[in-house]
């Protein structure tokens, strides 16, 4: 009876140790399956961003689904007060890792296309969350070892207390007991230390052999155990092959060179776009200093002055020309990103190079185009200004001889005055065009000033219909007025403006060749007036729109080919109207054409007008 009642003692002692030991394996299980599932979750992640391809996201849905059952038995298992503040830890972090890994899917999911630093900084505060879980999942693997020797201890304890009383009562119990202690410590005592050191294996990471098939719960732990040992070692595997994979994306990369410097800012690593873009192999650049693609004249300060951007900033951007192995210059943009550890120690450099030689090139070739139009356009100006002037002075040689022919026209045949008359009208035609060509030309130089003063436009609009009646009644139209409220002022020079409108309504009584009226009028809004000029004739043809204030393009010309124009009208009316600050434009109605400027009732600047093409 002593015997049965001190093994029964024993075997109650080496079952709470057979518990706890099972308690200490399902807890290193648990924790390695936290790890190996944030780990999958981390490398399917890191493929979506890369490659925006939902398959990569099957690992960290299943991650999302399993984890917070893992989690939930790890917190039911862990008793030890002096394991259960480093389980509180591993939550956090462990939250902290999925919270990292949902911002940088919804990163890649937004509608704004994310900057690859913007995605390579996100992939790292996520590799360096993966890494504060796996220093938790040691801390808690070493504490769980530290309470396993303890309750080792305590089973040598219990084994040696009653090893005594199992020795005397063997003895009294003859050699039926000593055989049942004997098998007793030859079977579960040895089956569970190898339990134990296959525990200690496998928190170092080594491969478990596959133990015997055994129907006991110590046999089904023990295959669990080495079940385990393999899914951690095939995932491990798993995010190796992952890893591998990027790095070889990165490698591959020909468009951008990528490669990482040291904090010294000497080169560790090397890309294939670093090698397309400057001529370098790996083997010859690696262990150099980076200020070797720096021009003479930078070399000595831009390259510390870059990394110190980076250190003090995160990350320095810059453009400038940049130097291949064969010599030759490139026009880089560069980008060097501080890469810092978990304390926040900086670890080195990050660069990205990009060759922006073509669209350098291609600015260049637009400013010396855009130099190119404003000579040619001043040398326009300057030409048709020293032409009008060269032309007048014959010109006021067939003028003055004109009118004293036609003061003698009484004393010529009818022939004779016909042809006096042609002579005068062809001299007062050319004229006009010299003075449009000279208003044109020095409104463009700026060589005449704007006299900007308050006008009253209803008493403008009525010295322009005086100016204007001949020539609408010429044309055999109606001339309508809608003038505005009597104190209604506008900011303009007041010669210009009216040279404006007497154009608008010449052209209207001129081109409106089935019409009825020409209406002129202005309107209030917005502290702005506008004047318009309607008719009821045929209008602009929708094609020509575009030509409308062109100088020289005469559009009505095939309408009406026998009157007179020079076809700078409208040209200057624009140069007027926008030295003044303000708009001028046109609009079709259902019959008939509108024209309209507008000015500002308020004192404007003044503003250069469009050169005249």
């Amino acid at each position: 009876m002593g015997a049965l009642f001190s093994l029964y003692l024993a075997s109650s002692a080496e079952t709470r140790a057979e518990d706890d030991v099972r308690r200490a394996f399902a807890i290193q299980r648990d924790v390695y399956q936290v790890h190996a599932l944030l780990a999958e979750a981390a490398a399917g992640v890191r493929g979506y961003a890369l490659t925006r391809e939902d398959r990569f996201l099957a690992p960290y849905y299943t991650s999302e689904r399993d984890l917070p059952v893992t989690l939930t038995r790890l917190e039911e298992a862990i008793k030890d007060e002096t394991v259960r503040p480093r389980f509180i830890e591993l939550l956090k972090v462990t939250q902290a890792k999925r919270d990292g890994l949902r911002a940088t899917i919804a990163l890649t999911q937004s509608t704004t296309q994310p900057s690859t630093q913007q995605i390579e900084r996100s992939l790292i505060a996520n590799k360096l969350a993966l890494d504060a879980v796996r220093t938790e999942i040691d801390n808690i693997q070493k504490l769980e070892s530290v309470v396993l020797d303890e309750r080792r201890a305590l089973v040598d304890d219990v084994r040696t207390r009653f090893l005594a009383l199992t020795a005397v009562s063997g003895i009294v119990g003859l050699l039926g007991s000593l055989a049942a202690v004997y098998l007793f410590s030859t079977g579960i005592v040895r089956r569970v230390s190898k339990l134990e050191g296959d525990a200690e294996r496998l928190a170092r990471g080594e491969r478990l052999e596959a133990p015997p098939e055994e129907a006991d719960e110590l046999g089904r732990l023990g295959q669990r155990l080495s079940r385990a040992s393999a899914l951690l070692r095939e995932r491990e595997d798993d995010l190796r092959a992952s890893e591998e994979r990027f790095r070889l994306v990165i490698e591959q990369v020909r468009d951008y060179g990528i490669l990482s410097l040291d904090k010294e800012g000497i080169v560790t690593s090397w890309n294939m776009g670093a090698e397309r873009i400057k001529g370098w192999r790996t083997d010859e650049i690696i262990g150099q200093h980076f200020s070797r693609f720096y021009p003479a004249e930078t070399r000595d300060f831009q390259p510390d002055k870059m990394l110190e951007r980076a250190r003090v900033n995160g990350t320095a951007e810059d453009e400038g020309w940049r130097i291949r192995k064969d010599g030759s210059k490139f026009w880089a943009d560069v980008v060097i990103t501080a890469l810092r550890g978990e304390d926040g120690e900086l670890q080195g450099f990050a660069k990205v190079t990009r060759d922006m030689t073509e669209r350098r090139r291609s600015e260049e070739d637009l400013r010396l185009a855009r130099e190119e139009a404003v000579a040619a356009n001043l040398a326009k100006s300057e030409f048709l200004s020293r032409t009008s002037h060269e032309l007048r002075t014959p010109l006021n040689a067939i003028l003055g001889f004109g009118q004293l022919l036609e003061i003698d026209e009484d004393s010529f045949s009818k022939p004779h005055r016909d042809a006096i008359l042609q002579i005068a009208k062809a001299s007062r035609h050319l004229l006009a065009l010299i003075n449009d060509l000279l208003n044109i030309s020095s409104i463009e130089a700026g060589a005449e000033e704007v006299e900007i003063e308050e006008i009253n436009i209803g008493q403008l609009l009525e010295e322009a219909r005086a100016l204007a009646d001949p020539i609408v009644k010429a044309a055999g139209l109606r001339f309508d007025i809608d003038l505005p409220c009597a104190n209604a002022t506008v900011q303009a020079d007041r010669r210009r403006t009216m040279q404006v409108i007497l154009n608008l309504v010449s052209n209207a009584a001129k081109y409106s060749t089935n019409g009825t009226f020409v209406r002129l009028g202005a309107e209030e809004a917005n502290e702005q007036i506008t004047v318009f000029v309607e008719d009821d004739g045929p209008g602009v043809d929708p094609a020509n729109r575009s030509r409308l204030f062109t100088a020289f393009d005469r559009l009505g010309q095939q309408k009406k080919p026998n009157s007179e124009g020079t076809g700078l009208g409208l040209a200057l009316s624009r140069s007027l109207v926008e030295s003044m600050g303000g708009v001028i434009d046109y609009e079709p109605l259902d019959q008939g054409a509108r024209f309209w400027f507008s000015l500002s009732c308020n004192v404007v600047p003044r503003i250069d007008p469009q050169p005249v093409q």
